[in-house]
């Protein structure tokens, strides 16, 4: 079975007395342990896909499966208790806590869970060790370079162990040399066994991964592995 089956995948926004499409059929499904970058330009649609991928948003007709269960019917609440099951959610801005320390912010979703205190700690230790910052465990965010502050977020995302690690142009806000370092990273827990899928505008990055999926209008215009 398929981590992701995407089927027929259609998102209609309405405007006012109009309805613009974003999403037009979209059909293929990710299996567990793939390493995959979905690529394409500003209004192609990639990012309404990568909302539906990550249960932010719903589609407006077609079938949506993560990990065998059909999330495409259901309510918000629902949605909510995937994300937080199944997805670790990596952003090209951080988003992480500035008072907090680089173990405090890992540590924050097992909070969440109600996870002891104990094994919060050390999961989160283990999951910056994956990362390779086990030597910046108590600085903050303002302590850290632009691509340390990507390696805490991604620690965080790994934390709670995740089916999906989904990374929206994570090397966004980062230059060419540690952008290259964070993918590198990713390759890494991939090759370890997490399924990685990066949203990015970036053709150079997508054609690193082992596979690409184009989007183009809504559609996929390309599926290269």
């Amino acid at each position: 079975m398929a981590l992701i089956e995407l089927e027929h995948i259609v998102k209609t926004y309405d405007l006012g007395l109009s309805k613009v499409p974003a999403l037009r059929d979209i059909h293929f499904p990710i299996e567990r342990g793939e390493f995959v970058a979905i690529v394409g330009q500003s209004g192609s649609g990639k990012s309404t896909l990568m909302n539906i991928i990550g249960c932010l948003d719903v589609p407006t007709a077609g079938r949506y499966r993560l990990s065998g269960r059909d999330v495409s019917t259901l309510s918000d609440d629902e949605l909510a208790d995937v994300r937080n099951l199944e997805i670790g959610f990596v952003f090209q801005s951080f988003q992480l806590l500035p008072r907090a320390s680089a173990l405090e912010n890992v540590e924050l979703p097992l909070v969440y869970r109600g996870v002891g205190k104990k094994e919060r700690r050390d999961r989160a230790v283990e999951a910056l060790k994956m990362v390779g910052l086990e030597d910046r465990m108590k600085h903050k965010p303002a302590e850290l370079s632009g691509g340390q502050r990507q390696r805490v977020a991604i620690a965080r995302a790994l934390v709670t162990q995740p089916s999906l690690l989904l990374a929206d142009e994570p090397t966004g806000n980062l230059d060419s040399r540690t952008g290259g370092e964070i993918i590198e990273v990713l390759r890494g827990l991939h090759a370890s066994g997490s399924t990685v899928l990066v949203i990015t505008h970036d053709p150079a990055i997508a054609a690193s991964m082992h596979r690409c999926v184009s989007i183009r209008d809504g559609r996929v215009e390309a599926d290269v592995r």
